[in-house]
């Protein structure tokens, strides 16, 4: 299944997001091998950026584990209707949400209509994002930072405070950050800096949300095959992509997203606060 460094020819994408349907080779967003065992049954999960890369493999799995998904996406609409296609065929309903996430009165609308359209709301997964390479100081202006922000970081608070009405004892919240937040890069500030405030989010919420009996944990990729790689990074920086880590290679989105699965379920029962770091042998600190 995993795909070699040398294997990742040069290529780039001119849009953000990017569109997965153009990516060679293909993200791997499941494997044959992953038999679902009822541990999300009757549970309902919202996804944003669950159109593709990380969201899509969280959006299929949640499915094999027997759960409905609402995905929220910005424009992609031709990567979410394949998502929606891998999640109904795996007998779930999947309800489709696109919008601008920078706006908090989409943000509301998105959680009603999930809970309107398929009876409830259990697991909420804060996954959109944006990213930028930034070489030169000039590149990090008030627009590009108010951009990032509102999609990175704004939004985490929006859901939330939409969704917590809604969540029961037993749900829960899980947050993408990154790697970035805990080694820092110097040629991703802004989105380092935005990874850093998700993870301070989920720390501070995790102790809000414990009286309520709901968990939140966060997700920490390394270097992932997903939609952000050949749109944030020039093509020849893309070939060879995630030769840099221990495995020498770049994770694949399914190998993450099993991550967020065991964080939803209850074996994950006594972890709330904490981060997992599918991240290719790389040691972080806490």
């Amino acid at each position: 299944m995993p795909i070699p460094a040398d294997q990742i020819p040069a290529q780039a994408q001119d849009k953000q997001p990017a569109h997965e349907s153009e990516m060679t080779p293909s993200p791997i967003y499941d494997r044959d091998s992953y038999k679902g065992s009822e541990k999300l049954k009757g549970k309902v999960a919202l996804i944003t950026g669950g159109d593709s890369g990380i969201g899509r493999s969280v959006a299929v799995l949640y499915a094999k584990e027997g759960a409905d998904v609402a995905i929220s996406y910005l424009d992609e609409q031709e990567d979410a209707e394949k998502t929606k296609s891998l999640v109904e065929a795996q007998g779930q309903k999947c309800l489709l949400l696109p919008g601008d996430i920078s706006n908090e009165t989409f943000c509301q609308e998105v959680v009603q209509k999930t809970v309107d359209e398929l009876g409830q709301l259990d697991i909420l997964v804060s996954n959109a994002a944006e990213q930028y390479m930034e070489d030169d100081w000039e590149e990090i202006d008030s627009a590009r930072l108010g951009s990032i922000f509102s999609t990175n970081v704004f939004p985490m608070f929006y859901f939330t405070k939409a969704a917590l009405p809604h969540l029961k004892e037993g749900s829960s919240i899980i947050i993408t950050t990154s790697i970035n937040a805990y080694k820092g890069n110097d040629s991703l500030l802004s989105y380092s800096t935005t990874k850093g405030a998700n993870l301070a989010f989920l720390r501070s919420l995790s102790q809000r949300v414990l009286e309520k009996g709901i968990r939140v944990n966060g997700v920490a990729p390394g270097p992932i095959w997903t939609p952000f790689i050949p749109d944030a990074f020039p093509a020849e920086q893309v070939e060879g992509f995630g030769k840099q880590v221990p495995m020498k290679r770049p994770g694949q989105p399914v190998e993450v997203g099993t991550c967020f699965v065991f964080l939803a379920s209850e074996d994950s029962s006594y972890m709330t606060g904490q981060v997992l770091h599918p991240n290719g042998g790389v040691v972080v600190g806490a």
